[in-house]
């Protein structure tokens, strides 16, 4: 809505400002020298040549901005991109990895950090994962010396950013402003950026992007396939828990509260976001190796509609069932979470085959117990003493 308002005052402006150039001048009987005109200046080359979007680049030095949030590809959206910038770089001698921070920004009014981590002492150009982490969320973990230790082992690049809607990103948005304000938007703008950044990570000399991975969680899950489906430079996907089934994701899950969902169950809403369900788009996804892990009882995503999305999934994906959340962290620690993407980035991987059930679904009970007896209500307690003295 803002972009909106703010293409709609500059278009006023310029308006003005030409009537304005239409006026005589009080000065008209002053002569002045005539000024040599200049040669137009010659367009400037597309900043990021690719054949994914060729269409955006050719249009992008007219900055003519318009964004198509009908359609997951570029093809029929045109951006400005702006060359990167390097805010940060953080090269500590005691640290193995290097952490870059870059300010890049193809949308009025939406600049997003994107933070690239290396391991040091490498040689040739490195795999790199994509990590997209779900909404609510903010950048801190980005900077943790931990988090790009963890990431960069193994000899892996990793990159990392907000969606649309989150975090910083929501800086120069309404304060009212959430990643469900604009939920198309949110995602596929999202979208968009993913495959920008692709186009940026391609021009770069020390990354492998026939070695590409991507990692999502919750709303970045949702998002990560839905770049899968449009971008084959995603080689290997896995997701945690990702959202969708949106007509029940809506009407069964915790969030938005109960209050605020009517909006986003009217048949309006739904039919706007149906062509984003992931349950119709699983099978488009072109990433040669996928993963779903789903955590049952996690509240947002109703275990029914993980279901629906497991059942939509490739047959050779493979799907990985948590009782809980204890169940995830007892079965898949942090090093043992990523490691199947890593594996799957090899250059010796072998490519995905049609699988069994009992092959590629897994399942780990749930882990929590509680100790303590129910709690009774204090008026069931009332009742069950004057049941007692009666007897």
């Amino acid at each position: 809505m803002f972009q909106r308002f703010s293409q709609r005052v500059s278009v006023f402006l310029i308006f003005i400002c030409g009537l304005a150039s239409l006026l005589p001048s009080g000065s008209a009987q002053q002569t002045t020298a005539a000024t040599p005109q200049q040669a137009p200046a010659s367009p400037a080359p597309p900043l990021l040549p690719d054949p994914l979007s060729q269409t955006v680049y050719a249009t992008a030095n007219d900055k003519d901005y318009s964004e198509d949030f009908s359609s997951l590809s570029l093809k029929s959206s045109a951006f400005y991109p702006l060359p990167p910038v390097m805010g940060q770089k953080d090269d500590s001698p005691k640290m193995p990895f290097v952490r870059e921070r870059w300010q890049m920004m193809w949308r009025p009014a939406d600049p997003i950090d994107l933070y690239v981590c290396k391991p040091k002492e490498t040689t040739g150009k490195l795999p790199v994962i994509l990590y997209l982490y779900t909404s609510p969320s903010d950048t801190k973990r980005f900077k943790s010396d931990d988090w790009c230790m963890t990431m960069t082992s193994d000899g892996f690049a990793a990159v990392g950013f907000l969606s649309a809607y989150t975090g910083d990103r929501l800086d120069m948005r309404s304060p009212s402003a959430t990643f469900f304000t604009d939920f198309r938007e949110s995602l596929v703008s999202t979208v968009h950026d993913i495959q920008m950044i692709l186009d940026y990570l391609a021009t770069r000399d020390d990354l492998d992007m026939n070695r590409v991975g991507m990692y999502g969680q919750g709303s970045g899950g949702t998002i990560a396939i839905l770049a899968s489906s449009v971008d084959k430079r995603i080689r290997a996907l896995d997701v945690l828990t990702p959202w969708g089934d949106w007509k029940n994701f809506f009407a069964q899950g915790s969030y938005p509260s109960a209050e605020k969902r009517a909006k986003f169950q009217s048949p309006e809403f739904l039919a706007q976001i149906a062509p984003f369900d992931p349950v119709t788009l699983l099978l488009r996804v072109k990433a040669k190796s996928l993963r779903i892990q789903d955590v049952r009882k996690s509240g947002r995503m109703p275990d029914a509609s993980q279901v629906r999305l497991e059942a939509a999934a490739p047959r050779t994906a493979v799907i990985t069932q948590y009782g809980d959340q204890a169940s995830l962290a007892a079965h898949a620690p942090v090093g043992v979470l990523f490691g199947w993407l890593r594996t799957e980035l090899q250059p010796n991987a072998k490519p995905k085959v049609i699988l069994a059930k009992s092959e590629r679904i897994h399942y780990f009970p749930p882990e929590s117990v509680n100790p303590l007896p129910p709690l009774i209500p204090l008026a069931e307690l009332k009742k069950q003493d004057q049941q007692k003295q009666k007897q």
